[in-house]
């Protein structure tokens, strides 16, 4: 699987990027920082990153995201989020505009915590580039200047405003049309199912009784990664010898003897925590799965 990189190892590959050494809670909520993209390498690491990042590109390049990739040959921006990895192939000497990179904590404080994946911006499967006409282009390096000069001010409040400036990027692009010129990769089969199987394992472990599980379908899997389900089980099946369903019934079999072994949680919390709307619905599930009940379960580990 993909390394995800996090903020720390972002700043010892590119230095530049944190040169006035801003720290990992600078925000007090979350972590916020801006700079230019003459900090741009010629190509990136294809890896997810633990940090939401905005890029205005002004320069040309190839932007590989998930199994697909997109050539940018004009200004454009690119929402990008901690799910889906990514990377940049530049093409052309000259790499001008910024970055801003942040947290969800930073976003989110003081707010509703609806969660940047669930935003049209950075929804998994969404499309992350937009492009970008003169004036756009005009519009945008105008803030991303100011968050630039706010960075380096004195004012007590100055990421309330970086917040706002953020938003309000957010909202400009939120008008415009994104890109629909990708391309699907030739291996595209071995990185969707890749994509698959690393957000099927970010739903576990389940730390609370109260928290149900968010994707319980192959259909669930295949919306959050914008694929039809019969591609999403046809690229899992040709990779892995498994369908989707099957390797989704597996995962939350095993968490289920984790719950069931290692919690004191009631048989209708365990059920409830994996998806299951009733305990009875799960008692079916397990023991067509494993050939017991899930109090046989327990009580052989008593």
């Amino acid at each position: 699987m993909n390394h995800t990189e996090t903020i720390e190892e972002f700043y010892k590959r590119v230095p530049q990027a944190n040169a006035s050494g801003h720290r990992l809670n600078n925000a007090g909520a979350g972590h916020f920082n801006v700079y230019t993209r003459n900090l741009c390498r010629v190509q990136t690491p294809y890896s997810r990153r633990d940090f939401y990042k905005v890029s205005l590109i002004i320069g040309e390049g190839i932007l590989h995201y998930a199994d697909k990739w997109i050539a940018i040959d004009r200004p454009a921006i690119l929402f990008s989020n901690p799910v889906v990895p990514y990377s940049w192939e530049a093409s052309s000497e000259k790499q001008e505009g910024w970055f801003c990179l942040f947290t969800e904590a930073f976003v989110n404080a003081n707010e509703r915590k609806d969660g940047l994946q669930d935003s049209p911006l950075f929804r998994i499967g969404g499309n992350p580039v937009f492009f970008i006409d003169e004036v756009q282009q005009e519009e945008l390096s105008a803030i991303f200047r100011k968050m630039v000069l706010e960075m380096d001010s004195e004012y007590t409040h100055k990421y309330d405003l970086l917040r706002n400036y953020l938003h309000l990027i957010i909202h400009e692009a939120m008008k415009m049309q994104p890109a629909g010129s990708f391309e699907k990769h030739a291996n595209a089969p071995s990185r969707i199912t890749s994509l698959f199987m690393e957000l099927l394992e970010r739903q576990f472990p389940i730390d609370s009784p109260e928290e149900a599980l968010r994707l319980k379908t192959a259909n669930d899997y295949a919306q959050s990664l914008s694929v039809h389900a019969n591609h999403l089980n046809r690229s899992v099946k040709e990779v892995t010898g498994k369908t989707t369903t099957t390797l989704i019934s597996e995962r939350i079999t095993k968490e289920a003897r984790a719950l069931l072994q290692h919690t004191d949680w009631n048989i209708a919390e365990v059920a409830y925590s994996l998806g299951f709307e009733y305990p009875a619905y799960f008692n079916q599930f397990f023991k067509k799965q494993t050939g017991l009940t899930p109090g046989d379960a327990r009580s052989m580990t008593v």
